[in-house]
């Protein structure tokens, strides 16, 4: 059990594999929820002049 053995984590981890054992993580659970994008950008407000 080790490094050679493809059953371990250890063993999915040098040989470069994803299995049930090392579950992979997909690329839909990895993107952003459609509700939490990025915060709306603030427009600054026109600043009144004293003369």
């Amino acid at each position: 059990m080790g490094k050679g053995d493809i059953k371990t984590r250890r063993g999915k981890i040098s040989n470069g594999s994803f299995g049930k054992r090392r579950p992979h993580l997909s690329k839909a659970s990895i993107k952003p929820k459609v509700g939490a994008a990025a915060p709306k950008e603030v427009e600054q407000k026109a600043t009144k002049t004293k003369k």
